[in-house]
């Protein structure tokens, strides 16, 4: 890659010129993000994932321009009207905007009327009028007139429509134009008229007439004109004023005050009207579009992250019920490995109402496969089924789990579950999705499309490529950095790992079913198609429980167990003892380890993983209750405080299940007592929390809900823009992980 373009990427993001080439040439080689951010810190300089994959869009972003310069280049060559300068100003470009303003005036076009006017042969009056020397305009048109142009005013107009694309294509026209948009644009949405009274168009309601300034409209209200504008119900429109556009173009273009420049004045107006306007109201549409789209996908994949990091039960045996009512309650036992081992359906709720005969068989199933918890779906018949679990005296300790199940019909009905349970149909699988996912959340919900488990904002209105990459980023994130039992891994959680192709994942999977478990990090160099890069890519993320050496169950990586080996010795202790002894480990010198290839950083995280090597690093999971007084949404009455757990994040507010099939709206503003600019600074997925309600709408099925302290003070005096969002408990904020980082520096780059 060019140096020019390194020192352009480090001076963007504000990294130095060799943290980008790292990077760059890390990449290069087939190191992943993943690996990058754990093992090569002294390469990068402890940049983490989100910095990395920066470097990584930043390189894309120049190489795509590159090839587009090679493009321009050739065209222009190819028309004969490439100059030495005009190559060099294409060649010092660093901006796509800018390369496509150069390119403009040579770029092959479709018929206009200014292509038809120079067919004419008026070229030459446009020029002679654009001069703005004295002399009439329809005196220097009359040669003109011929079997093409049939009189003085059709030449005029051929002349200011060459003149009109002229000003639209000039570089210095288009910046003015586009400083105008970015300083004063106002978005603004209108009904169409013979929609307006349609039911499906009331959701749009709040834009039937609405208008405010591009730069503070929020990604959400973004798209959601957009969307109305695609269904048909809205008209949105990008506009700035046009006087004042038109007087910026004047005094570019405007050096004389006589008949020719009164030309020129018209084909001014006319090129704002006619394609200046509508060409750089695009551009601002499609800026508008990448922004919301930036931010929102930003919201999805900071949800999805914590979604996937959600604490698991970890190896507990499980009864999982997938409830319903008249089809009643599909129910099924897994091990403490998720693995299936029976099933069958209970008729607890209407209209069988076989209430005595399900508690008799739930407490026969805990005690036949020795259940130790169950995880119950939170859809329809959800909280009457954990209320008959609840109910049940199984004679002995059993914790009870409401799930979120969001995607698990999805999961039923997919390839991926007709493989793993070709004789049993979609009702079961859904069982044993739920019953998986509180064991463990992560091994479970990436066998999902992303977008199915419902914790985006307009997901289905983003760029899917973008939103696909951010999301696939995302998993491959989550998965590392929890880590991988190589011995129970499916090849769905396995093709996450860095490294690992669909395909090796799949060889994993088999020779592990034809050879027996690993029994060392090393085995995997056996597998086929495992070659040395890819081992090195993905053997610090695999972990090997019980196995021999205590490492091949960390993330400490083998490239570097001869530097614990070496500790071990120097402090004459085995690897068990060091591990095992805090005080083994104090008399450790980190500087004695530093050589050329292994830093202060990886020596840091190396002790760090000593302390509790292979240690999940999510958290503990608790249960948690429903109030018990409210069922259903005709049970909620304004004034309740009562208990929820946060399901989705949205930069509006935040919604809250209460336990009534019918999630309530935190807006933004009832978060908490101080202005918050992003809920994501307050609250967290699957969160529990205290909820006021505000408001019910019953018949649109609406719930306004409040976390508000209602004995502490407000603040309201100070602007908006002073306030930090904080949470409503005196508990220490913790920081922001780097997907926060990044949201929170997106959000003021573009209120900037």
């Amino acid at each position: 890659m060019e140096v020019k373009y390194i020192q352009k990427i480090a001076e963007q993001l504000g990294l130095s010129i060799k943290q980008i080439i790292s990077v760059h040439d890390l990449q290069a080689e087939g190191a992943t993000i993943p690996f990058m951010a754990r093992y090569r810190k002294e390469a990068t300089g402890n940049l983490d994932e989100v910095a990395i994959g920066n470097v990584v869009e930043k390189v894309a972003y120049f190489k795509e321009l590159d090839k587009r310069k090679e493009t321009v280049i050739k065209t222009i060559e190819g028309l004969g009207k490439l100059t030495p300068e005009l190559k060099q100003r294409i060649e010092d470009c660093f901006d796509a905007t800018v390369l496509e303003d150069i390119y403009l005036p040579y770029k092959p076009k479709r018929k206009t009327r200014a292509t038809q006017a120079i067919e004419k042969g008026l070229e030459p009056l446009a020029k002679l009028i654009f001069e703005q020397a004295a002399g009439n305009a329809e005196e220097a048109a009359q040669p003109y007139i011929n079997e093409q142009v049939k009189d003085v005013k059709e030449a005029l107009q051929g002349a200011r429509d060459i003149i009109a694309e002229w000003i639209s294509e000039n570089e210095q026209a288009r910046n003015k134009i586009r400083q105008y948009f970015t300083e004063t644009a106002v978005i603004s949405a209108k009904v169409l008229n013979s929609k307006k009274e349609e039911e499906d168009a009331q959701k749009y309601r709040d834009y039937f007439e609405f208008n405010e300034p591009l730069e503070q409209t929020p990604s959400h209200r973004m798209l959601a004109i957009r969307r109305g504008e695609k269904e048909g119900y809205l008209v949105m429109d990008i506009s700035i004023a046009k006087d004042t556009a038109v007087e910026g173009l004047e005094n570019i273009f405007i050096k004389a005050s006589n008949e020719n420049a009164k030309e020129v004045k018209k084909a001014i107006e006319d090129s704002f009207d006619r394609l200046l306007k509508p060409s750089i109201e695009n551009e601002f549409r499609l800026v508008g579009k990448n922004k919301a789209d930036e931010e929102a996908i930003l919201v999805f994949t900071e949800n999805l992250r914590q979604l996937l990091l959600a604490s698991p039960l970890g190896s507990k045996r499980v009864l999982a019920i997938d409830p319903g009512y008249r089809t009643g309650c599909k129910v099924v036992c897994l091990d403490a490995q998720g693995n299936f081992l029976f099933n069958t359906t209970i008729y607890p709720h209407p209209p069988q109402n076989e209430w005595e005969k399900s508690v008799a068989e739930l407490k026969f199933l805990v005690d036949r496969f020795e259940i130790e918890a169950i995880g119950i779906g939170n859809g329809t018949a959800g909280r009457e089924s954990e209320q008959l679990a609840r109910s049940i005296d199984f004679g002995k300790q059993v914790s009870i789990f409401q799930v979120n199940e969001s995607g698990a019909s999805i999961y039923s009905a997919s390839e991926v579950a007709r493989e793993e349970f070709p004789d049993q149909d979609v009702t079961v699988r859904g069982a044993v999705s739920i019953g998986r996912r509180l064991l463990d959340p992560l091994s479970e919900l990436v066998k999902i499309d992303p977008k199915s488990i419902g914790v985006g904002q307009y997901q289905h209105d983003v760029n899917q490529t973008k939103l696909k990459d951010a999301l696939d980023r995302v998993v491959e994130s989550a998965v590392n950095f929890v880590g991988v039992d190589v011995n129970t891994a499916s090849k769905h959680l396995l093709v996450y790992v860095s490294g690992l192709s669909a395909t090796l994942a799949k060889n994993i999977v088999e020779y592990r079913a034809k050879n027996g478990a690993f029994k060392t990090r090393d085995e995997l160099k056996k597998v086929p198609m495992m070659g040395p890069k890819s081992f090195e890519q993905c053997a610090g993320f695999l972990r090997i429980p019980g196995a021999d050496n205590p490492l091949d169950n960390s993330s400490v990586h083998p490239e570097s167990y001869h530097v614990v080996e070496q500790m071990a010795k120097d402090v004459q202790a085995s690897l068990e003892e060091l591990i095992k002894t805090a005080d083994l480990r104090k008399q450790i010198n980190k500087k004695q380890y530093v050589t050329e290839t292994i830093g202060e950083y990886t020596i840091e995280d190396i002790l760090k993983e000593l302390e509790k090597p292979g240690r999940d690093p999510r958290a503990q999971i608790e249960e948690f209750k429903f109030d018990d007084t409210i069922k259903s949404i005709e049970d909620v009455k304004a004034g309740m405080t009562v208990p929820g757990i946060v399901t989705n994040i949205t930069n509006f507010g935040v919604f809250v299940d209460i336990g009534v099939k019918q999630d309530g709206l935190v807006h933004i503003s009832q978060l908490s007592n101080t202005y918050v600019s992003d809920p994501t600074t307050v609250v967290k997925l699957n969160q529990k929390v205290t909820v006021t309600v505000t408001e019910i709408d019953v018949a649109r099925k609406r719930i306004s809900l409040s976390m508000k302290d209602s004995s502490a003070p407000v603040e309201r005096s100070a602007p908006r823009k002073q306030h930090s969002g904080k949470p409503n408990t005196p508990k220490k904020e913790e920081p922001l992980n780097p997907f926060q980082a990044k949201l929170m520096e997106l959000k003021k780059k573009f209120k900037d």
